[in-house]
């Protein structure tokens, strides 16, 4: 069980890997760049925000409790940013990654050979966004329960962690399972067969999110590692991801 989670963590620095390999690279520009863009300005803005907060919750005499109190609203506002600008970075994202995957798909020999065309792009666009509609609908169903969890002293907060981790690699993995016609049942189902193999490749992304500047590449790692864990478990790949 333990090796098996290591492992899938281990796809993530895969993931990290694949993006510098020839035929992948022109694919990985626009979900870094989105990234990028999305978690510089939700930091600028966070930062703006708290503090205007503390000025306006605090009188000029208790300014000085602004130094105990930043660090504990700070993270939970960046957990709020991460998750927010995570599920906007994936719905604007969502077509591009679609394409990394299959970039990464054909690298691996278990892809598509055909290359995705610009004149497709706004179907791609389309199906990309109603895609990512679905896979919040069924994040937000499951959060609300867990989100109660969290008033659970510790056993909230690893619950929460392995939650996140979860809904982590439904995100990712989605990509390559749809680019081989798994439907969403099929694909819950390959998810609990390969149960703590994906929580081990969620909670690597995740401590990679968490990471700053390295973040910017976590969304396009994820989707390549992903890629990655999906051909190598289902045997469709014809070279193994581990180099």
């Amino acid at each position: 069980m333990l090796g098996t989670f290591l492992q899938g963590a281990r796809y993530v620095h895969t993931g990290a890997r694949l993006l510098n390999r020839p035929g992948v690279r022109p694919y990985v520009l626009v979900p870094l760049c989105i990234s990028a863009l999305l978690f510089t300005g939700g930091l600028w803005w966070l930062w703006d925000w708290l503090s205007h907060l503390m000025h306006w919750l605090l009188p000029a005499w208790l300014s000085w409790l602004q130094y105990l109190i930043w660090p504990v609203v700070a993270l939970a506002a960046l957990m709020i940013l991460y998750f927010g600008f995570s599920l906007l970075a994936n719905l604007i994202g969502a077509p591009f990654n679609g394409w990394l995957a299959g970039a990464v798909a054909r690298h691996l020999g278990g892809g598509p050979a055909a290359a995705t065309r610009l004149g497709n792009l706004p179907a791609e666009i389309l199906k990309g966004f109603l895609t990512e509609l679905r896979k919040l609908g069924y994040i937000l169903l499951l959060t609300i329960p867990f989100l109660l969890l969290l008033f659970v002293p510790v056993v909230g907060a690893v619950l929460w962690f392995f939650f996140t981790a979860w809904l982590l690699a439904y995100n990712y993995v989605d990509y390559p399972m749809s680019l081989h016609g798994l439907d969403f049942a099929a694909q819950r189902r390959w998810l609990s067969e390969n149960r703590w193999l994906c929580l081990g490749f969620g909670a690597g992304t995740l401590l990679l999110s968490l990471l700053p500047l390295i973040n910017f590449i976590a969304m396009p790692a994820a989707v390549a590692g992903a890629t990655a864990m999906y051909l190598d478990r289902s045997g469709s790949a014809l070279t193994k991801p581990r180099s």
